[in-house]
C-alpha cells in the first residue's frame, strides 16, 4: 500500500494503473493500505490548512457544547474552557492563539466532509477571530486568535459565524446529496460514497465506480441535479432511531459514526440520507449546479468536483471570457469559433504532411551528399557528422538513406536544439 501510494503521490502514477500492471503479473495491490496512506495525506492537508498552532486531538475537554447552528448563525454563549499551547488556561490575551469552548454555539464543527465554520466571538471587552471549528470530544472547539482584549472563562460572548461562507458551504452540501442520488440513478445502486469535502468554493465527492464516467452520463447527472433545483422541493430534517431511518431507506455514509439517534435529511423524495450537516431550506436555494471535473483517484474509486450558486456563475463567466478570448484570436464570433478551430486543425494537418514530405526529400539529398564524405578505416566505412536543424525523425530518415548508400558502415549522426542533443 505504501509503495502504491508513493507511485501515486510522488510520481503521479494512478493506483488503478498500478493495479492493472499487478494483475498482468498475477498480483493484487494492497488497496486498504493505499487508502490508509491517502487518509493520512488528507489529514496532513487538513492540519496544514488550519491555524499556525497545532492542537493535540487528545486535549481533555470537559464541556458538552450544544449546537444551535441549524437555526442560527448568531447566538450567545458562555466561555467554559480555554486552551493555549494545549494547556488549559483561565484567560487568553491579545495576540495569543488558542482554542475556546462555549456551552452553546452556532458554529458548525467539521464533520461528514463539511468544513468547520469561521467567524467571531465578541463582547464589549474582547474579540476572538475563529479560523476553524473542530470537534473535541462532545465540544465544539473554536480555533483562532485573540485579536483584541482578554477573554476569560465565564465570559458571555456573541458567537457570529461567517454567514456568507456558511451559506456557500450549505449550497454545496445540499448539492452533494442531490448528486449522490443522481449518481445512483444514472450509474447504478453500487455507487457508494468513499469520501467528500464540502467547502465554500467547491464540493468534492469520491465514490465507488470501476470506470471513467462518459460525458453523456456526466451531463445527465448534472441535468438531474439542476432539475431537482428548479422544481424547488423542500429540505426537511428529522431525528429518529438509526434502525428506523435505515428501514425508511435513508443512506448511511462511508466512514461516519452514528449514534442510536440520527438526523435524517430529506430533499423531497429524491434524496434521503443520514446527515448532521447544515443544509438549504429548499433545493432551489442552490441556484445552479455545475460539474467541473471527473477523475479516478484509486482502483474502483472516482472523484467528481462541482460548484454551485455564485461559484457556478463565476465558473461560467470565466469560461465565457476564455471562449471570447479564443474567438478574438481567431477573429471570429463565439458561435463561429468551433468551425474556425476545426479549419485550423485541418490546415495544420495538411501543412505537417507537406513538411514531412519535404523533410523526407531533404533526408534523401542529405544522405546522398553525406555518403561521399565517409572515410575508410581498416576496411570499415566510417561517417560521423553533425546536422544542423534536424529533428530525431529526420536523423532516422537520413540514417536509412546512408545505410542504403553505404551498406555495412559505422555511422554517427548528431543534432542539437538548445541544450538538448540527439544522437543516432
Amino acid at each position: 500500500g505504501e509503495t502504491v501510494f508513493k507511485l501515486y503521490d510522488t510520481y503521479g502514477f494512478p493506483a488503478d494503473l498500478t493495479a492493472d500492471v499487478a494483475r498482468e503479473q498475477n498480483l493484487k495491490i494492497d488497496e486498504v493500505g493505499f487508502q490508509k496512506q491517502m487518509e493520512v495525506q488528507r489529514e496532513r492537508g487538513r492540519q496544514a490548512s488550519r491555524f499556525d498552532v497545532e492542537y493535540d486531538a487528545s486535549i481533555a475537554v470537559k464541556t458538552h457544547t450544544e449546537f444551535t447552528g441549524y437555526k442560527h448563525v448568531e447566538d450567545e454563549g458562555v466561555v467554559k474552557e480555554i486552551f493555549v499551547n494545549n494547556e488549559s488556561v483561565k484567560t487568553i490575551k491579545e495576540g495569543e492563539s488558542g482554542l475556546v469552548i462555549l456551552d452553546q454555539t452556532p458554529f458548525y464543527a467539521e464533520s461528514g466532509g463539511q468544513v468547520g465554520d469561521q467567524g467571531l466571538l465578541t463582547n464589549k471587552q474582547a474579540s476572538f477571530v475563529v479560523t476553524d471549528t473542530q470537534k473535541q470530544g462532545n465540544a465544539h472547539a473554536h480555533i483562532g486568535k485573540q485579536s483584541s482584549g482578554t477573554l476569560k472563562v465565564g465570559d458571555q460572548v456573541s458567537a457570529l459565524a461567517d454567514l456568507v461562507r456558511r451559506q456557500a458551504v450549505v449550497l454545496n452540501h445540499s448539492a452533494t446529496h442531490l448528486m449522490h442520488a443522481a449518481l445512483r440513478k444514472v450509474l447504478g445502486e453500487h455507487v457508494q460514497q468513499k469520501g467528500s469535502l464540502v467547502a465554500p468554493d467547491r464540493l468534492r465527492f469520491d465514490f465507488s465506480h470501476d470506470s471513467p464516467i462518459s460525458d453523456q452520463d456526466l451531463q445527465q447527472i448534472e441535468d438531474i441535479v439542476n432539475h431537482q433545483i428548479r422544481i424547488n422541493t423542500e429540505a426537511t430534517a428529522k431525528t429518529m432511531s438509526k434502525d428506523k431511518a435505515l428501514e425508511a431507506g435513508a443512506m448511511a455514509l462511508f466512514g461516519e459514526k452514528y449514534g442510536d439517534e440520527v438526523r435524517v435529511l430529506s430533499i423531497g423524495e429524491f434524496s434521503v440520507e443520514l446527515c448532521g450537516g447544515t443544509h438549504v431550506n429548499r433545493a432551489g436555494d442552490i441556484g445552479i449546479f455545475k460539474i467541473i471535473s471527473e477523475t479516478g483517484i484509486a482502483s474502483g474509486v472516482r472523484r467528481i468536483e462541482a460548484v454551485t450558486g455564485e461559484g457556478a456563475l463565476q465558473w461560467i463567466k470565466d469560461n465565457e471570457k476564455q471562449l471570447a478570448s479564443i474567438a478574438d484570436l481567431l477573429k471570429a464570433s463565439r458561435s463561429e469559433a468551433k468551425d474556425k478551430v476545426t479549419q485550423l486543425i485541418e490546415r495544420n494537418r495538411i501543412l505537417e504532411k507537406e513538411l514531412n514530405q519535404l523533410k523526407a526529400k531533404l533526408a534523401t539529398q542529405a544522405g546522398s551528399d553525406l555518403a561521399a564524405s565517409a572515410i575508410e578505416i581498416d576496411g570499415m566505412k566510417v561517417l560521423a557528422h553533425k546536422i544542423e536543424g534536424a529533428d530525431p525523425k529526420s536523423l532516422r530518415d537520413i540514417l536509412d538513406q546512408l545505410k542504403n548508400k553505404l551498406g555495412s558502415a559505422a555511422i554517427v549522426l548528431g543534432t542539437s536544439n538548445g541544450n538538448k542533443v540527439s544522437l543516432i
